[in-house]
């Protein structure tokens, strides 16, 4: 008999539990930048002429933020209430680990991006940067498709910062 107490007040607290957590109002933060952004956005990349490869690593980080943390449909820019556009600083990596021997091992590569929204006749400019630490082996170079990925993982830290950033108006714009 105590048992079956037992067993309807954990069901009972459970319950409560979940109505409560269920009434407080959490949003996540894709909900206010969706709301910032609107659900069809479209982009443009401003080609480096230092360093053009990078350009569609930037692009498809961008393109794949949109659909995975905006939740929204990448269209024309005819179609869009949204349009992004992006341009890259330099890439720039810079020596962070030392062995004994004093070989450099690791790397930090930084990304920096101008993102400039352009809403409903309205154009707003965010600066972001983005870090990736990488290692090599000692006395070693680094190599094309070791600094392609470093700036490709770079690119996607500089735009969680940025979709931060939007997260963030969209919750003071709720207020």
């Amino acid at each position: 008999m105590l048992n079956f107490f037992s067993n309807i007040k954990t069901s009972l607290l459970l319950s409560l539990l979940l109505v409560a957590l269920s009434g407080c109002g959490y949003k996540s933060s894709a909900k206010f930048s969706r709301e910032v952004m609107g659900d069809k956005i479209s982009t443009s990349v401003i080609i480096s002429a230092v360093d053009p490869q990078n350009t569609v690593i930037i692009k498809d980080a961008v393109d794949r933020a949109i659909i995975e943390v905006f939740q929204a449909s990448l269209v024309s820019k005819d179609e869009s209430k949204t349009h992004l556009v992006l341009k890259m600083g330099t890439p720039a990596y810079s020596p962070i680990v030392y062995d004994e021997n004093g070989y450099v091992t690791g790397y930090r590569m930084s990304v920096a991006l101008n993102i400039i929204k352009h809403t409903a006749g309205e154009s707003k400019s965010y600066n972001t940067r983005g870090f990736h630490d990488f290692s090599v082996a000692p006395n070693a170079i680094v190599t094309d498709q070791d600094r392609f990925e470093a700036i490709g993982f770079a690119a996607q830290r500089a735009i969680k910062s940025f979709v931060a950033q939007v997260s963030a108006e969209g919750a003071r714009a709720k207020k």
